[in-house]
């Protein structure tokens, strides 16, 4: 091979190697900041019994006419009680056998091996948190410092179900949406998809603590108000626990 060929052919080699390594760095990169989940230590409180369904704290017909009985009866006794059944089994063995439920929901991951788990630890706490967000008979309206929030953020409690009904009616297929304190005390709305809720922070596009939330799923309404969807949610409003709700702002603020 002549001097000149052979000079040419390492210098080509040369950039074709330099330029596999920079493309493969690139992919790296890209992996990583695809996937570059928050670590939090273990926590320091250790669950020593399984997860059990909580109890409604009211009758499954007293939410009647805006939830009907017999959705109550399935949605808690079937639909709440299998994704705890499901998530003691899926902790076991893993990292988060021992896990309080809050301390699952803000560590779990994207990955597929934490899907199970993702899905009914999601399912427990949004289920949990949503029986105490309704109840018979209650306010209904916002008062106080969350309604002054809501009217600062929103505009006025009219424009704030405006915009929370809007979300919630645009989540696609299964999911939620919520009403959220942020990191800089505000509050925002958001939904999310499936079992999903905005304190995953390894998940969440959005995060934040919610202080409501709105079940979408079709299993939530079906049997009452079929494919209406936007009537569920105004039937929603019927029923919430504005002073829980406010608690819950409360305890975030001070």
């Amino acid at each position: 091979m002549e001097k000149r060929t052979f000079l040419k052919t390492g210098l080509f080699l040369g950039i074709a190697a330099a330029s596999t390594s920079f493309l493969e760095a690139c992919k790296s990169a890209g992996k990583a900041a695809t996937s570059s989940n928050t670590v939090l230590p273990p926590p320091k409180n250790r669950r020593t019994e399984p997860f059990t369904l909580p109890a409604l704290g009211f009758e499954t017909a007293a939410l009647e006419p805006n939830i009907d009985k017999m959705t109550m009866e399935i949605h808690h006794g079937k639909h709440h009680n299998a994704y705890v059944t499901n998530l003691n089994d899926a902790v076991k063995g893993t990292v988060y056998a021992d896990y309080e439920l809050e301390d699952i929901i803000k560590r779990i991951t994207g990955s597929d091996e934490d899907k199970k788990i993702r899905n009914n630890a999601g399912g427990h706490w949004n289920h949990t948190f949503f029986w105490q967000t309704i109840a018979p008979g209650g306010p209904k309206a916002p008062a106080g410092d969350l309604a002054a929030a809501i009217n600062t953020v929103f505009g006025s409690e009219d424009k704030f179900r405006e915009q929370f009904s809007n979300a919630a009616k645009s989540v696609f297929g299964s999911g939620w949406a919520w009403l959220c304190v942020g990191k800089d005390k505000k509050l925002f709305i958001c939904t999310s998809p499936n079992q999903d809720n905005p304190l995953m922070l390894n998940i969440s596009k959005q995060l934040g603590t919610p202080i409501l939330g709105l079940d979408v799923w079709e299993h939530a309404y079906y049997l009452k108000y079929q494919n209406k969807r936007p009537d569920y949610i105004t039937a929603f409003y019927n029923i919430i626990n504005w002073k829980v709700v406010a608690e819950r702002y409360d305890k975030l603020m001070f």
